[in-house]
């Protein structure tokens, strides 16, 4: 009777059943890491633009915040904004809130993309993202969100974790070279 071929390959320092990941593998798996950090971070750097231009997605040209638009007023006024937050949200909406929006969509957009901050990054837009859901309002009868748990926003936010959690910076990113300088090394939040 003849052995069967040996497909499995364990290290000495794991258990059988939990094999090392092939180099191939783990290129693809790096490679895949990267093409969620530049989608995440487009989607980021897509809002800024779309609500700084007017581009007719989700801002009309009208309402653009070149044209005098208002970008989270807009938003934190609006009938979207439901639940009992609500009059927190009209509270805080203020120029601002739009300036303060605005930043962070394109800061968290460039820095996602190139790579860089993703930590810094992944806080910002889960803060972000959080706000907006239960601006949202998702748990109650009849809402927008076909989900009351998990909707685009929180999709969002564990894609921002995922990327800085595992360092997706470091391929086709400027991660591996942000985290070499100096001010980073002393700062190492800012990875």
């Amino acid at each position: 009777m003849t052995a069967l071929p040996a497909t499995r390959h364990a290290t000495p320092s794991q258990p059988l059943g939990h094999e090392a990941i092939s180099a191939n593998s783990s290129t693809t798996a790096r490679r895949v890491l990267a093409v969620l950090r530049i989608a995440t971070g487009f989607i980021f750097l897509w809002a800024f633009l779309d609500k700084l231009l007017g581009l007719g997605y989700s801002t009309p040209a009208a309402k653009a915040w070149i044209n005098g638009g208002t970008p989270s007023q807009g938003f934190l006024n609006s009938p979207s904004v439901v639940g009992p937050l609500k009059p927190f949200y009209a509270a805080i909406a203020s120029p601002t809130t739009d300036i303060l929006f605005m930043l962070g969509m394109l800061a968290i957009g460039i820095a996602v993309i190139l790579g860089i901050g993703l930590r810094v990054s992944a806080v910002a837009g889960t803060i972000i993202m959080l706000f907006m859901h239960l601006a949202e309002w998702s748990f109650g009868q009849n809402a927008a969100s076909t989900n009351p748990v998990v909707d685009y926003h929180i999709i969002y936010a564990l894609a921002l974790i995922t990327i800085a959690a595992l360092s997706a910076g470091d391929t086709w990113g400027l991660g591996s070279a942000w985290k070499k300088l100096t001010i980073v090394q002393r700062h190492r939040w800012l990875i």
